[in-house]
């Protein structure tokens, strides 16, 4: 589990330097004005537990809301998250976009919903739900149940209408104040109105210079006026200064609303009014603009320049045109550049994009886009895969961290076409390395299903789909399932000849065999596994885990010299490559062997350099596996009490993993074994006192903690006798192994006793 620290590598760095935990955006606009909503929201938070702010699309709800939740930072020890709900669109994916804001990642089969409970069920913090006009009644649900389990949690919604709980205190947002012309606002010497104070912050942006005079004084009052003192209303017609004068911007301004008013019947009048404002802007911009803003509704969130260029060209836009016109669009503020971690990325605000999203329809053109963005998630899933295995790793993580959104529009679009379903199961079954090296179990479980769902004569595609569900649910702890699905992709195979399928299926079938205790069986299935990826010519980050795998098993069953070998041959072959997350399982292998051995110092070495890569990926088991052995590597340097911490550290993972340490006899002895020696060496209540202390770290804590000797140079005082096993002063080459499959108790050499 990784919690309350984010899940950005800045995250990381709040955990080392000890800032407060949460998510909150930076700020990259002054915030003007909204003193009394602001005060007004804070103070309603210290009395109850739920406050949603309403109101109309861009009267700045989400800004206010964020803005008060700043103010209370300092208030909540576990932090102020911001769980951003435009882009969900699936009831479904409502528990998982909570989870992956709080940066909870969970490796078991649990539902999302019951991670939550359990991990907010302790915790001190601040929850913003923002925009949940579109999933009112799951998001009412998901309030009610986390405030009934969590007494330490405060929820601060916004959206168009209320959530109907119980307890909920309501704060309908006005617009900014924006009096009348020629009701105190007329001269230079009158305070500007909060209307006009953020007109002029954002005029002077794109204007340099610009100041509300005494000459212009009333021009931006009535403008503001005719604008209703809406931020979003305000910050477009600033932007227009950057081609037109202020009259111009009035009287143009007058003339749209006249165009436009009366918008829906039966819609709320600032409707009207936002519309207008946004219709204005529209109808200022090129066609080629307007095309493009059109075009670009179909991305979720935000997208970079190479998408952009792919999905919104064509004869009427060619591709070379394309960077151009969009550069216009971002200093017309209808679109905003920022700094993502894969590079720059531009968003859309989800206002500009309904209202984009409604001029396409209008063309008959939303289907064919739709497919067209669908195709260029499909295009960079497929080059991801094969760049997963290259030194561009990380980079390939980075990216499609930033590209989920677009890649769930995508992959809900597929699903949904009844053509071309296959699509749907392609992209979700390619995406084996972020449901499985990225941290996603949860969520790849989730579109692998319904993908499987689809009736499709693609049966490469099926097998695919099935071998990755299947090694998720081993992951996840789901025997049954995992059986299942790797059963009939073993048939499959079989009935169709397809050799690497078969592989794929053997290769789970022995991690699974692995995680069981039935260390011969894992050996056999995993030899047949690299046997059949040989055949086919198969080599990539699943082949190099398979081997380390191996390596575990044999070393499991006594053959150190054996198992060392082959990691040594993964880890060469990841160096050659620059893989590096299958690198950090050899070297976690090759950290027990030294473990093993009893060179604890070669061991710390291997397992701090497999940690802070599993911890990177986000990879749950590989980091959690690292921190049980340097567990026992730190009590045998003679800190027991640290020792106790990282394992109470590594407990509190487990509980997102699933059964700890797999339920396993064999991965179970090391952990055991630092336990009994460490409740000797502390006494029960120390000890107790020490864990807990762990208990309460996440997973950034808990590896900062598990690495600060490194890096903070500390020496290190290996003792001469080692951990006990279970007689006092004896430490086993290997961990005492369970009955073998026949029955018997295999030695350490792995011969029948």
């Amino acid at each position: 589990m990784r919690g309350f620290q984010g899940s950005e590598p800045e995250a990381r760095e709040t955990a080392r330097f000890g800032r407060r935990p949460g998510n909150l955006p930076a700020e990259l606009t002054r915030f003007i004005g909204r003193h009394a909503e602001v005060g007004t929201l804070t103070r309603q938070l210290t009395t109850s537990r739920l406050v949603t702010v309403t109101g109309v699309g861009g009267v700045g709800k989400s800004r206010c809301a964020v803005q008060a939740a700043r103010q209370l930072q300092e208030r909540f020890s576990d932090g102020v998250w911001l769980v951003e709900l435009a882009t969900v669109r699936d009831p479904e994916l409502l528990d998982h976009a909570v989870v992956e804001a709080l940066a909870l990642t969970d490796h078991t089969g649990r539902p999302p919903r019951t991670v939550l409970t359990d991990r907010l069920a302790d915790r001190r913090l601040l929850l913003v739900l923002d925009g949940f006009e579109h999933l009112v009644e799951p998001s009412a649900a998901l309030v009610l149940d986390l405030l009934r389990r969590a007494p330490g949690l405060r929820v601060l919604a916004t959206g168009r209408c209320p959530l109907g709980v119980a307890g909920e205190r309501l704060y309908p947002l006005p617009p900014l104040s924006a009096p009348t012309p020629g009701s105190g606002e007329a001269s230079e010497l009158a305070p500007l109105s909060e209307a006009a104070w953020l007109f002029a912050d954002r005029a002077a942006a794109v204007l340099p210079g610009f100041a509300v005079t005494e000459e212009n004084h009333k021009v931006v009052a009535e403008l503001c006026h005719r604008l209703d003192g809406i931020p979003l209303a305000l910050e477009l017609a600033a932007g227009r200064l950057r081609t037109l004068s202020l009259d111009q911007t009035l009287h143009r301004l007058d003339d749209r609303f006249r165009l436009l008013v009366g918008g829906h019947r039966g819609a709320p009048p600032h409707h009207h009014t936002l519309r207008t404002a946004i219709g204005w802007s529209h109808e200022l911009c090129t066609p080629a603009q307007r095309l493009l803003w059109a075009r670009l509704s179909v991305f979720a969130r935000h997208f970079d320049l190479e998408a952009a260029e792919y999905v919104c060209s064509g004869p009427d836009l060619p591709a070379e045109e394309v960077l151009d016109v969009l550069t216009e669009l971002v200093a017309q503020s209808v679109l905003t550049r920022e700094d993502a971690a894969s590079g720059v990325r531009y968003r859309m605000l989800d206002t500009l994009r309904a209202y984009g999203a409604d001029w396409l329809a209008a063309t008959g053109d939303t289907d064919r886009l739709r497919r067209r963005h669908r195709d260029w998630c499909t295009g960079l899933v497929t080059w991801c895969e094969l760049e997963w295995f290259s030194p561009r790793q990380a980079e390939v993580a980075r990216r499609i961290d930033d590209e989920m959104p677009n890649l769930r529009a995508a992959l809900e679009f597929a699903l949904n076409d009844d053509e071309e379903g296959r699509l749907g199961l392609y992209l979700a079954g390619t995406l084996w390395f972020c449901w499985i090296g990225c941290g996603r179990l949860g969520e790849g479980q989730h579109w692998l299903r319904r993908a499987l769902l689809r009736e499709t004569d693609h049966e490469e595609i099926r097998l695919k789909a099935l071998w990755v569900i299947g090694y998720v649910a081993v992951l996840q702890g789901d025997t049954v399932g995992a059986l299942t699905a790797l059963h009939e992709c073993q048939e499959g195979a079989e009935r169709t000849g397809n050799a690497r399928a078969a592989a794929y299926s053997n290769h789970r079938r022995g991690c699974l065999a692995l995680i069981s205790d039935e260390m011969q069986r894992a050996e056999r299935l995993l030899r047949a596994a690299l046997d059949g990826f040989r055949e086919v010519g198969e080599l990539n980050s699943e082949v190099l885990i398979c081997q380390a795998q191996l390596a575990m098993a044999i070393a499991f069953q006594g053959d150190l010299a054996g198992a060392v070998a082959l990691c040594e041959e993964t880890r060469r072959a990841c160096d050659e490559h620059g893989e590096r997350w299958a690198r950090s399982y050899a070297l976690y292998v090759l950290g027990f062997a030294a473990w093993s051995r009893g060179d604890l110092a070669e061991a710390r070495e291997l397992f701090e350099a497999s940690l802070p890569n599993t911890h990177a990926f986000q990879d749950l088991v590989g980091t959690v596996l690292a921190l049980e052995l340097l567990a026992g590597i730190t009590a045998s340097e003679g800190d027991p009490a640290e020792a106790a911490v990282i394992q109470g550290a590594a407990a509190r993972v487990w509980r997102s993993v699933g059964m700890q340490l797999f339920g396993s006899e064999y991965f179970n002895a090391p952990h055991i074994h630092c336990e009994r020696h460490l409740r000797r060496r502390l006494g029960q209540t120390r000890f107790r006192e020490c864990f807990r202390e762990g208990e309460r770290l996440d997973t950034d804590a808990a590896v900062a903690r598990a690495l600060r000797r490194r890096e903070d140079g500390l020496p290190r005082q290996i003792t001469a006798r080692a951990l006990p096993s279970g007689r006092e002063g004896e430490r086993p080459a290997l961990p005492p192994a369970p009955r073998g499959d026949g029955g018997e108790r295999p030695t350490a050499g792995g011969q029948r006793a």
